[in-house]
């Protein structure tokens, strides 16, 4: 008969394998293990924690987060069983926690096992980020009892409720003091809602994304771990990829991995936000560890090799199990169970969170929103380098929904999208910018992409139409993710009478958003006389020019009235000239003549531009290019537009 051990080891197996192979196949192509209709958002999916903060954030939940009620519902019968038997980082961590304890006694596996008061920090920050991520809520609830008192004081009910059993594990503890207080502070906060305008202060920052373990994984797997695969197997990618700032992404993910090595399941324990969802969520369990008689020997095998941290020999603490049943497994005397009956030695349902460490942990997260947008970035201090994708809601918006996943940045075919650095402020960090200067092009105008692989919306499913203004959508025309804006100071015809259209040249839309203006000047030491005059060519005297300086086609020679002549080539006292009209009069020796060159001089038509990147992708200024995109003139953003119709 299988081991319920070995059955959960394959579990693990299973669902890290389907896992990574997810992440593989979010690869836009034609092959069959690239992006054909596989179910890469599952694991995202299966997340409360991701559409919970989206619930918070912005009052819906999109359709695919329903998923992670399944996840809910199944915690409430079985208890932390995603955390023991799903969730990939668990497993590595477990695996690594293996290979790192395995030789060591057991008294000092004992040890290192013991429940740490530092285990309560998971729910501070699971606390924190939910705050963080009802901001709006809270006001909505702070003036919904004047403006619509009924459907309010169910809300507020249910939360004083809610509030009383989390703090007291069930038990109501509410001395006429801290009713007091807490009607007291509803009041003011009513007022203080009620005064206030309507700001960008109030909106709400999901940030559960930075710490949840599932976007954590997908970061570390898309932005690290597979394009340093590529660079080697090419595993999903001929050419490599690049992304700003995974270096950071990737040592925080090694940092998680190696301190595992000294703590079994280090971020389990002490910051996963998702696992003190779980955590609170079975202390109502049907069915939990424990033991079925309190008899037992104290041969610390189950505390050896305990991947929780939850004490099954003793007390066990069951929001900290995470139902590794490897107590069942390693007790020798069957006292270990998992079973609907309370543990016989006696158990802790839930976290010991003392009202203070709650409501500071609370106000700090109803805080971190209006103090991370106190620079004014979501109001006329926002941040003109920050270009979303295609798709992308506007900011307020979009910062209430995006979970830092980096799903849009791995199926991107051009590798443009880019995770943002501290550049566009802590609340933006890891959310996706465009970075033309990365890549293999800019945003191509025909790509939706990274729209319909967004797990929560944040770039809302477009469709090619929209995206180039055709069809229906043909009035409203394409969509801009910014417009560029060309640099005269780097620009090669602009400040160096150096020809070049290159930008002009590849700028994809129809009619092209770049067109030029031609001029002529004459080159440096361009003013010389003409020695012997033929047909196709002319001697200079005093020159000093090198060879073949002037066959690009952009050369020309005039004198007097006459219309350029161009140059097909140069040694370093002779010009070649291509057939003279006929009826020119040629120039006499010794006259003075000029050499020219022609410099098409580009310029940006606003209503025509959709910021695609092209051009400051391949412009030929390898530094800070000549031609730059900016996110002025989006279309998600009304306020940025510059021309008041297209």
């Amino acid at each position: 008969m299988l081991k319920i051990i070995t059955s959960r080891r394959i579990s693990q197996i299973f669902f890290f394998a389907l896992f990574v192979w997810f992440c593989v196949v979010a690869t836009l192509g034609e092959q069959w293990w690239q992006l054909r209709g596989w179910p890469v958002n599952w694991f995202l999916q299966l997340d409360p924690l991701t559409g919970l903060g989206v619930l918070l954030a912005t009052h819906t939940l999109y359709a695919g987060l329903l998923w992670g009620v399944l996840t809910l519902v199944l915690t409430l019968f079985l208890g932390r069983f995603f955390c023991g038997w799903v969730c990939p980082m668990g497993a590595l961590q477990q695996f690594v926690g293996y290979l790192a304890l395995r030789k060591l006694k057991t008294n000092l596996r004992v040890q290192r096992n013991q429940p740490h008061p530092a285990q309560r920090i998971k729910y501070w920050l699971l606390l924190f980020l939910l705050s963080a991520a009802m901001i709006e809520l809270l006001a909505f609830l702070l003036a919904a009892p004047v403006r619509h008192p009924f459907p309010a004081m169910v809300i507020v009910a249910v939360l004083v409720a809610a509030l009383v059993l989390l703090h007291t594990n069930g038990v109501v503890r509410w001395s006429r003091r801290a009713v007091f207080l807490f009607v007291v502070l509803l009041i003011s906060g009513m007022i203080v809602n009620w005064c206030l305008p309507q700001t960008p202060w109030w909106a709400a920052s999901l940030q559960s994304g930075l710490l949840d373990p599932m976007p954590f994984m997908h970061r570390a797997l898309n932005l690290v771990l597979l394009p340093l695969a590529d660079r080697t197997a090419q595993v999903t990618a001929a050419v490599p990829r690049f992304y700003q700032g995974s270096g950071l992404i990737g040592v925080l993910f090694l940092s998680v991995i190696f301190l595992c090595l000294r703590v079994p399941r280090f971020y389990c324990r002490f910051i996963c936000p998702l696992g003190a969802l779980f955590g609170l969520l079975s202390r109502w369990s049907l069915w939990r560890m424990g033991k079925s008689e309190d008899q037992c020997r104290q041969c610390h095998q189950c505390e050896a090799h305990c991947e929780g941290g939850c004490a099954p020999s003793q007390v066990i603490e069951i929001s900290e199990c995470v139902l590794c049943l490897n107590c069942m497994d390693r007790c020798r005397h069957g006292l270990m169970g998992y079973h609907q009956q309370p543990s016989a030695a006696g158990e802790v349902p839930g976290p010991d969170l003392s009202r203070r460490h709650v409501v500071s942990a609370m106000a700090a997260g109803l805080l971190a929103a209006p103090m991370l947008r106190i620079d004014g970035s979501l109001a006329g201090n926002w941040h003109p380098h920050i270009i979303r994708p295609p798709g992308a809601l506007e900011e307020a918006e979009f910062l209430t929904r995006c979970i830092k996943c980096g799903q849009c940045m791995r199926v991107c075919p051009t590798n443009v999208i880019h995770p943002a650095g501290w550049q566009a402020g802590p609340e933006a960090l890891w959310t996706p910018v465009l970075n033309f200067r990365i890549g293999t092009s800019g945003c191509q105008h025909n790509c939706v992409a990274c729209s319909y692989v967004c797990p929560t919306a944040a770039l809302r499913p477009i469709s090619v139409d929209e995206r180039m203004g055709r069809k229906a959508f043909a009035d409203a025309g394409p969509l801009r993710t910014g417009m560029a804006f060309v640099d005269h100071g780097r620009c090669l015809p602009w400040a160096m009478d150096t020809p070049c259209i290159v930008c002009q040249e590849n700028c994809p839309v129809s009619p092209k958003a770049i067109f030029t203006r031609t001029e002529y000047r004459v080159v440096r030491n361009g003013a010389v006389r003409a020695g012997t005059v033929e047909a196709d060519r002319i001697t200079i005297t005093g020159s000093d020019w090198p060879a073949n300086t002037f066959g690009s086609g952009d050369f020309f020679v005039v004198w007097k009235d006459q219309e350029p002549i161009p140059i097909r080539g140069n040694t370093g006292n002779m010009l070649f000239l291509k057939s003279a009209p006929e009826g020119m009069v040629l120039p006499a020796p010794g006259h003075a003549i000029q050499v020219v060159v022609r410099l098409q001089k580009p310029y940006v038509d606003p209503r025509h531009c959709i910021g695609c990147g092209v051009c400051e992708h391949e412009c030929p200024v390898q530094g800070r290019r000549a031609i730059r995109v900016t996110a002025e003139n989006e279309t998600r953003q009304a306020r940025h537009r510059m021309v008041l119709q297209r």
